[in-house]
């Protein structure tokens, strides 16, 4: 059986016939279900009723020949029949010719303006335009509306009421569509690789240097707390699930997303004791929002042992602040900034978003006894690595005394600059490293 990947172009393909089919698989799969019902079976397995659709199609596309035989057309070849069921099938249970491009494992990023064509980033950062997979700005609206409905975990709406939908797909890639607040409908969908997921596999990249990674292993598990920072796309999220992976699997960690994305539930072995935690927006009555602050709040009445957020952009900083200063060391975060120094001014803003109402010397007091270590990733040239790391010491007023201990020199070569506090190092060499002070 042809995949969905083997589809042809759509110039190829009847999209009217396809429109046709899939118009009445939908109504067969209806009928289906309401039969189970009715005979108190339960609702098919995602398998169960591809194979029916499969089973349905191929019912369909006989009579259909039969139809072309009696009136002497020609027939459909099997290469035919085989793209017009796997594209009826993705109309129907998948999102239709998004499809193809969610199967495509060299596909890294999705960005869908209505029926222009789209734009796609691939894993070694080369963007490529491929064709529209939509007729119409409506299609793609339909198209949204579809995967809420189907795909996600919670209710969901998309229209004028609500322009903006966030969601995570089966697969864990991450979904984000606007409507009316943007020219034209718009849909982006990043897609996560669970199966890279450790330090040593991030090295081999090229995102760290053999003695970070060394480091990195040696302060998770002396429970430093750690924020990792970059821009859109620079590995974060990446970098932090092996963070994670290096954690020992008898500790208990709860994690704080907007959208699941950390994706703790693919490594089951590694953390067998886990909760995951995600924000919801407000239902069609304006009740049952949960903020991320309302997360971080509950994940410390849930016995952790570490709490991880997954990005901090608001006044969940001040409550996760307080849980790291306060035992729950080890904890970890990512955050949007340019640089590791200016890490301590934007979670200081985002501290105040929380309305505690503190002075910037009480705060900055609170991000020295929480924060221990300050990573950021650069992202040029379709390269993302580790470019600086730096150690919190203390604070002094308006400022965060700190120390760059590595940092990328004009090669872009990741060296040690300034040496561990004794302390720090002592700690670091019980759990591991090597720090002999020398660049590696």
């Amino acid at each position: 059986m042809m995949t969905l990947l083997e589809i042809p172009p759509r110039s190829i393909i009847d999209r009217q016939l396809v429109n046709a089919i899939a118009s009445r698989l939908g109504d067969v799969l209806a009928d289906e279900r309401l039969e189970r019902r009715a005979r108190n079976i339960a609702d098919p397995t995602n398998d169960e009723e591809h194979n029916f659709a499969r089973i349905a199609v191929h019912a369909e596309l006989l009579r259909l020949s039969a139809a072309r035989r009696s009136e002497g057309r020609s027939l459909l070849t099997v290469f035919d029949e085989a793209a017009i069921t796997s594209a009826a099938i993705a109309q129907v249970l998948g999102l239709g010719r998004l499809q193809p491009l969610l199967e495509d494992d060299e596909i890294s990023d999705i960005h869908v303006r209505g029926n222009a064509p789209v734009w796609v980033k691939m894993r070694n950062g080369v963007r490529e335009m491929r064709e529209p997979i939509v007729e119409t700005d409506d299609e793609l609206v339909e198209l949204v509306r579809r995967a809420a409905t189907r795909l996600s975990r919670q209710e969901r709406r998309f229209d004028a009421g609500t322009p903006e939908l966030n969601m995570q797909l089966p697969d864990g890639s991450r979904l984000f569509a606007t409507m009316e607040v943007s020219m034209r409908p718009s849909l982006v969908i990043r897609r996560h690789r669970f199966e890279i997921s450790s330090l040593n596999e991030l090295r081999m990249r090229g995102m760290l240097t053999a003695d970070l990674q060394e480091f990195l292993t040696a302060a998770v598990r002396a429970r430093r707390n750690i924020v990792i920072a970059g821009g859109t796309g620079s590995g974060k999220t990446t970098l932090l699930r092996a963070l994670i992976n290096e954690i020992p699997p008898s500790e208990r960690l709860v994690t704080i997303e907007d959208a699941y994305e950390l994706g703790l539930d693919h490594f089951e072995h590694l953390h067998p004791d886990h909760d995951a935690l995600q924000a919801r927006p407000a239902n069609v009555e304006g009740q049952g929002e949960v903020t991320l602050a309302d997360l971080t709040r509950m994940a410390l009445r849930m016995d952790p042992d570490r709490v991880i957020v997954g990005e901090v952009r608001g006044a969940e900083a001040f409550p996760m602040l307080m849980a790291m200063s306060q035992g729950n060391n080890g904890s970890m975060c990512t955050m949007h900034a340019d640089s590791t120094r200016s890490v301590f001014p934007k979670l200081a803003a985002y501290v105040s978003m929380a309305s505690t109402g503190l002075p910037i010397e009480t705060v900055n007091l609170l991000l020295a006894s929480a924060l221990h270590f300050v990573i950021y990733i650069s992202n040029s040239e379709h390269e993302r690595r580790v470019a600086s790391v730096r150690e919190v010491v203390d604070s002094d007023g308006a400022n965060i005394i700190s120390n760059e201990i590595f940092s990328s020199n004009s090669e872009g070569e990741l060296r040690r600059t300034f040496p561990l506090r004794e302390s720090t190092r002592e700690m670091l060499t019980h759990y591991g490293y090597d720090d002999d002070g020398s660049d590696q």
